[in-house]
């Protein structure tokens, strides 16, 4: 039964970093009508998010290798797939960027 539960989180916590990331496309996709941000804001706040992930990934990781008692490996390794997933997902976007930067810059004028 604790697979069970352990599942159940891990679909609750991708559900919640969809939710996240639909919120944030949406943010980006009229920053300035809204008026709450611009894309270098967004593009800085993904960058720090993606930051703190890997940062909680290290600290749960080096709180079950010292043994703290409440520390279960699935929630390790969960942590780490999170802040893997979005490593790869930020360098996706950054490559993007970058293609797209030289795209216009080979443009003729």
């Amino acid at each position: 039964m604790s697979q069970g539960i352990e599942f159940n989180r891990l679909i609750m916590d991708m559900r919640t970093m969809q939710a996240d990331a639909m919120g944030a496309s949406k943010t980006a996709a009229a920053p300035e009508v809204a008026g709450t941000s611009s894309f270098a804001d967004l593009l800085g706040n993904a960058v720090n998010k993606v930051s703190d992930t890997q940062q909680a990934s290290d600290q749960l990781a080096n709180a079950f290798e010292i043994g703290k008692s409440g520390v279960d490996i699935t929630d390790v390794m969960v942590a780490s797939q999170k802040a893997s997933v979005s490593f790869q997902a930020l360098t996706q976007v950054r490559n993007k960027l970058v293609q797209a930067y030289q795209d216009i810059m080979q443009m003729p004028v």
